[in-house]
């Protein structure tokens, strides 16, 4: 006999569901706006209108594209949609020139883009692009950081100051507030000023990584769009490419695809991703490669597809990136149905992977003209072939070094929230990127094992010796010789020893957990609950850059 049920609910007609939430997320706009005015006195700023109608129109948005992705039917699909929306407000809440080295990355794809393919230090670029370059200095928020000694504003006294990690300072309780605003303002008066003095063409030799940018910056200037909308055109090429590469790689997958959507989705990927940096494809590629090595069965076409990108991301980064045609060898026997064996392939791609190294490097040399002798990145303190000798000479006291940095920076998985070039701290993030991994763990733990023991120990140790590679490489080639910490490392280099621990960790929770929640339901919660972190991630971010909080120096 059938039970009853008991359960109490309110019939509704989709059209009506619709309305409540769009009627919902007005109210939510307009209470998060009013939030914004009373908590950061924007009213003294812009009119109320301006962040009222901002915050609904994007609360409007949200329903719109939740309904959209109710009408795709498959994770990859979805999973690219919410990679392609949310990227898209990283790509313009981000300032300009924000992300690490996007400036000298401006600058080849600029030049890439009228189709120069060479590299001509003389060569010079229009006006509006000298400045655009002056008035979004790289690290912003570092170079408008005031350190110095105010007045106490309850005691009157004396004390020192610093609005470190602040995009926005205010002189006084009721003086000017400098901000990212200022900025944009001072482009748009200065774009048809001539130069005082030209640009030169950054000492940057690469082609390959940077013609995606360079399209949607071709694709911007036809339309008549000047500097600022060709940075915007090339972030959105790139953001184009990492969604499509993204997507490729959750089609590819057969298991695990929710921890590879929330790294995918992570607000430090999406940052790179609709970025001018060559990153964006790089992490992309990375992405794929992990996916491909969770497929139980290799074709011909899987080995292919995988040594493309294998040779790409040695093409963007090389020698280290070496080591990822190396996991060829983890695929099982019993899985392999390409032509060829597997250490054919390895041999094969070790050699391709070389060659394109070097036809990248002889590229660079012959096309290179006019460019005076290129000094040693980090100064004269920088001595790569003495540092090299240094940590061969002292290993315990290296071992310590890179141990004392991965303390000193949390291991960077607590740093999923520092953005701009290591200036701009949103502690948020920083707190909920590691329970973000750890929930794509627990969302892949209903499934069964995607790796068996001997892939699974191949992959955890090929991350730590890539981490450790990534490591020991700027400590070499950055670092001042004997210095005690690593100069130059940053969470975006992690991220793919971070997906590793994510694929590692899940059947470890399977096991301690024993989840009930089946793997279909998994992947369901995947969208949101990622789309959501990284939709709040692009939200901080602008709220940080162009909003507040505000740090009041009282002089």
């Amino acid at each position: 006999m059938k039970e009853p049920n008991h359960s109490f609910r309110i019939p509704l007609f989709p059209p009506l569901r619709w309305a409540l939430a769009a009627a919902a997320a007005v109210v939510t706009g307009v209470l998060w706006a009013y939030y914004w005015r009373v908590f950061f006195y924007l009213d003294s700023r812009v009119s109320p209108l301006v962040p009222t109608l901002g915050c609904t129109a994007l609360c409007l948005g949200v329903v719109a594209a939740a309904a959209l992705l109710r009408r795709l039917r498959t994770l990859p699909a979805k999973g690219a949609a919410c990679l392609l929306l949310c990227g898209l407000l990283f790509c313009f809440a981000n300032p300009p020139l924000q992300t690490p080295d996007e400036s000298e990355h401006y600058l080849r794809t600029y030049a890439i883009s009228t189709g120069h393919l060479d590299f001509d230090y003389e060569r010079s670029y229009p006006d509006d692009v000298a400045a655009l370059l002056s008035a979004f200095p790289g690290a912003w928020t570092n170079s408008h950081t005031s350190v110095g000694v105010g007045n106490d504003p309850d005691t009157g006294e004396e004390k020192p100051y610093d609005s470190a990690g602040y995009a926005l300072k205010q002189y006084g309780d009721d003086g000017r507030i400098e901000s990212v605003a200022d900025s944009f303002a001072d482009y748009f008066a200065n774009r048809d000023t001539p130069a005082e003095e030209p640009l030169h063409e950054p000492v940057s030799f690469l082609i390959l990584p940077f013609l995606p940018g360079a399209i949607g910056m071709a694709l911007a200037r036809l339309f008549g769009f000047g500097a600022l909308g060709c940075l915007y055109g090339g972030r959105l090429g790139n953001l184009l490419t990492y969604t499509a590469i993204c997507w490729l790689a959750l089609r590819q997958a057969q298991k695990y695809r929710p921890a590879l959507l929330g790294v995918m989705l992570l607000p430090m990927s999406l940052f790179m991703g609709a970025s001018l940096s060559y990153d964006a494809t790089l992490l992309a590629g990375y992405y794929l490669m992990i996916a491909l090595l969770l497929r139980e069965r290799w074709t011909t076409g899987t080995a292919g597809l995988y040594l493309a990108a294998c040779l790409y991301v040695n093409v963007a980064k090389p020698y280290l990136n070496l080591l990822w045609v190396v996991l060829l060898l983890l695929v099982p026997a019993g899985n392999w149905r390409a032509k060829g064996r597997r250490w054919h392939w390895c041999l094969g791609g070790l050699a391709g992977a070389w060659a394109v190294i070097w036809a990248t490097e002889t590229y660079a040399r012959v096309l290179r003209y006019n460019y005076p002798v290129i000094a040693r990145q980090g100064g004269e303190a920088v001595n790569g072939g003495q540092q090299l000798a240094f940590v061969l000479a002292n290993p315990l006291r290296s071992v310590a070094t890179f141990w004392g940095t991965l303390c000193e920076n949390q291991f960077f998985v607590g740093q999923l929230g520092l953005f701009g070039w290591k200036d701009m701290p949103i502690q948020a993030l920083n707190l909920l990127g590691p329970v973000a991994l750890l929930a794509a763990a627990l969302l892949c733990a209903p499934q069964p094992p995607a790796l068996d023991r001997r892939r699974s120990a191949g992959l955890g140790g090929f991350a730590v010796i890539y981490a450790l590679g990534a490591i020991a490489a700027m400590y070499i080639t950055y670092t001042p010789v004997a210095m005690v910490r690593v100069v130059g490392l940053q969470t975006r280099y992690f991220l793919p020893v971070f997906l590793i621990l994510v694929l590692l960790t899940a059947p470890l929770l399977r096991r301690v957990l024993a989840p009930s929640v089946p793997a279909a339901r998994g992947e369901q919660l995947a969208v949101p609950l990622f789309g959501l972190h990284a939709l709040f991630g692009a939200v901080l971010l602008f709220q940080h850059y162009f909003v507040g909080p505000i740090y009041t120096i009282h002089l």
